[in-house]
């Protein structure tokens, strides 16, 4: 297992180039069973979830050929087995969006536990429910069988605006029989690049981009080739790191269209932005302060579907307000154990009032120290927050479980080496 070793303290400088959306590739992977034509995909990061998750296709019988670390060709010529690889399927959460392809093409999918970061209640229900408003039937609930043929349109409400649920039930009806309307779908950037790979292949989907789509069912889908965008995650913990650091960055290709919202919340942190075509550049030396809420109320800062604050970007956000003046409170509304990180930050000196499993206080600035005995990073994003008060901290951290960050990073040692930080991956 390895560890990063980080001497805080550095202000970070350079260009940096974030990979393909990590969220978005479990679809557009799994959307290549609908079709018998090569798909092929530019831009995919190259991190273990992914890596998982073309291992789950070609188990399936899909044929993978890797061009090199960003560009894949799929090929489902003919899908041997309708149940995913347990062990294989128990590492990542995305592998969940194969029920939807495997449903609509072989009318069978046989699904045990998904995995993914422990941040609380993950409930699949939606799922569920969406595919059985198509036609399917389930069969067995511990490891899940749904059988169905052939699928047809149907009008469907989902009972909550779930990510993975809209595009299983969007890859499902691409090739179901009539109209498929889905009310309160997700409507996330890799929920649209989900519909726009489907619609290069021949879909017919209406209202990409909203919570209400129309999906046109075809008898066939075709192959097609498709470039994933910027993981506006990832750009969102480099706008964390060079803000917490006083440091001066670029970040390519940021995908400034997907970045409002969170450059409005970085805003409310004091962070200062400006865009160059579509390119962020981050200024030097910023001066944070937390800006209060009208009456000079405390403000609060939650997350929400989008296009609300991303909940993958509250960790991250909740150490850069460690570091500007004045007080904020965070309210995590969809993870009850997203917040228990906190703790670790205490430790290194932030002032945090974790007020309950949603909430947290936050008053800074903090002068945080390092934590040289080592903390564990829990899950991909509290671990990513953990480097970030690693590079703002005094002195030495040493960050543990690093295979959690790696899921869903790619490199980022070398990324950060090449922003000038002080940042070693040591072998333990």
């Amino acid at each position: 297992m390895d560890e990063l070793v980080i001497d805080g303290g550095v202000p970070l400088r350079g260009t940096v180039t974030p990979s393909g959306n990590k969220n978005a590739a479990f679809p557009l992977i799994a959307a290549a069973l609908l079709t018998d034509e090569p798909v092929r995909l530019h831009n995919l990061p190259d991190i273990a979830d992914i890596r998982t998750m073309l291992s789950l296709v070609e188990g399936l019988g899909v044929e993978v050929d890797r061009h090199d670390a960003h560009t894949v060709t799929l090929r489902a010529r003919r899908i041997s087995t309708t149940t995913p690889d347990r062990a294989l399927l128990k590492r990542v959460r995305g592998g969940l969006v194969l029920m939807g392809p495997l449903l609509a093409r072989e009318g069978e999918a046989r699904v045990g536990h998904s995995g993914g970061d422990q941040i609380g209640r993950r409930r699949i229900d939606t799922h569920v429910l969406g595919l059985q408003a198509l036609g399917a039937r389930l069969e067995q609930q511990t490891d899940l069988v749904l059988r169905g043929r052939p699928l047809r349109g149907a009008d469907i409400l989902l009972d909550e605006a779930s990510v993975t649920a809209t595009e299983n039930v969007v890859l499902a009806a691409s090739i179901a029989e009539g109209t498929t309307i889905i009310r309160n779908a997700a409507c996330e950037p890799h929920v649209q690049e989900t519909c726009a790979l489907l619609t290069a292949m021949g879909a017919r989907i209406e209202g990409i981009g909203s919570n209400l789509l129309r999906v046109h069912g075809v008898s066939r889908l075709h192959g097609a080739e498709f470039t994933l965008g910027p993981d506006f995650m990832e750009v969102g913990s480099f706008i964390a790191l060079a803000a917490v650091t006083g440091g001066e960055i670029v970040i390519k290709n940021a995908g400034l269209e997907h970045l409002r919202m969170a450059l409005s919340v970085f805003g409310r942190l004091g962070v200062r932005t400006r865009a160059d075509g579509d390119d962020l550049i981050m200024p030097g030396a910023q001066e944070l302060a937390i800006r209060p809420d009208l009456g000079n109320a405390i403000p609060t800062i939650d997350d929400g579907p989008w296009p609300a604050f991303p909940a993958d970007l509250m960790s991250v956000a909740l150490v850069t307000a460690t570091q500007a003046a004045g007080a904020v409170l965070f309210h995590e509304k969809m993870y009850e154990s997203r917040l228990f990180f906190v703790d670790k930050l205490i430790g290194m000196g932030a002032r945090v009032v974790l007020c309950d499993p949603h909430r947290a206080l936050i008053h800074g600035p903090a002068r945080l120290r390092g934590e040289p005995t080592g903390i564990p990073s829990p899950d991909i994003r509290a671990g990513i927050a953990l480097v970030v008060a690693a590079l703002a901290a005094e002195g030495r951290t040493i960050i543990r479980s690093v295979d959690q960050i790696d899921r869903g990073y790619e490199s980022i040692d070398a990324k950060l080496q090449a922003l000038g930080a002080r940042v070693q991956r040591v072998r333990v």
